[in-house]
């Protein structure tokens, strides 16, 4: 049997490059080469550690349902799910937390970084929050995982669970590994110290921004000291930054990029830029507005897809509560 594979990404709001290049893209590629029984998954459960509108939750959901068909993911060759409804998750998460030492958890970089971010709402379900990650994993028995880098963290802890799991009740978990993306971290293009985010979005490209939106965002995104396009994030960030999506858009190392704008400016290669990722976006945005009109068959889709995880980590929850021995005829 093909080893599993897993990941998800959180519906918090539209998706940007950074999603694309990041996981999108890699989601498909990962599918295509027919290595991995593939699980998407839409992580609604993890998005609520962060304000939000609770009407405004559901159709957040479904765009991310549609971002994923529209990118390729195909129903036919991967399970995609929504989190929420395979309660597996969230009772797996409160197993493990009788496993999970808080001392672990307070060194958790991002739970530091996000609680300074959202320091008014630091909650129990963003310092719980790789727990959940770990349950998310072990319940489809996923070898590899896709994550950028600031997931690894977080998947070594999950490791680390699964070791001491199963250590303690014999084998029960897979110590999942992580699968690195090229574009690891793409960064805001109006401060390139920062990555990408929503919450910024003059710096910030969005999957569905129109062609003459990403020519102007691109045209005002800051550079370096100097003309020469040349990948050197130390001292040449912003620039660096470009090259990264460039070479993420056209399936290309960033050496071949430089070579490539070798003996031209940065004008020359940001008009290049531009055209390159509403060239690479244009099927994207041309089947998100098809799947649009067919709102209830992506429905169906996300339907077909709860029911086939269900099935599998209903077992696995089954499987983890006999080893504890909590089941009982």
């Amino acid at each position: 049997m093909k080893p599993a594979l897993i990941s998800g990404i959180q519906p918090t709001g539209k998706l940007h490059i950074g999603n694309y290049l990041g996981s999108l893209k890699n989601f498909v590629e990962l599918q295509n080469s027919e290595k991995y029984r593939c699980y998407f998954f839409i992580a609604d459960l993890h998005s609520l550690t962060e304000d939000f509108d609770p009407k405004e939750k559901p159709g957040q959901i479904l765009t991310v349902a549609l971002d994923y068909l529209s990118a390729g993911i195909d129903p036919k060759k991967s399970i995609v799910f929504v989190q929420s409804k395979i309660p597996a998750h969230s009772e797996l998460a409160i197993i493990l937390n009788n496993f999970s030492p808080t001392g672990e958890l307070k060194r958790m970089t991002q739970f530091k970084d996000k609680s300074e971010r959202q320091a008014e709402n630091v909650n129990m379900g963003l310092f719980d929050y790789p727990v959940l990650m770990a349950s998310d994993v072990f319940l489809y028995d996923a070898a590899v995982v896709p994550v950028g880098e600031d997931q690894v963290q977080h998947l070594e802890l999950a490791r680390t669970l699964a070791r001491r799991f199963n250590n303690k009740f014999g084998k029960t978990f897979m110590e999942p590994k992580p699968f690195l993306t090229e574009a690891k971290r793409i960064m805001s293009l109006d401060n390139p110290e920062k990555k990408m985010s929503k919450s910024s979005p003059a710096g910030c490209l969005f999957l569905d921004d129109e062609p003459e939106t990403i020519r102007e965002k691109i045209k005002r995104a800051v550079t370096d000291s100097g003309h020469e396009v040349k990948c050197d994030p130390e001292s040449k960030p912003a620039i660096s930054n470009l090259i990264r999506i460039y070479a993420g858009f056209m399936n290309e190392t960033t050496e071949i990029v430089e070579k490539k704008f070798k003996n031209k400016g940065y004008g020359d290669f940001k008009k290049d830029l531009a055209e390159t990722i509403i060239r690479s976006l244009t099927p994207f945005q041309k089947k998100k507005k098809e799947l649009i009109k067919k709102s209830a068959a992506v429905k169906k889709v996300l339907a077909a897809g709860n029911r086939k995880a269900g099935m599998v980590a209903g077992q696995k929850i089954e499987e983890v509560k006999e080893q504890l021995g909590l089941s009982i005829d």
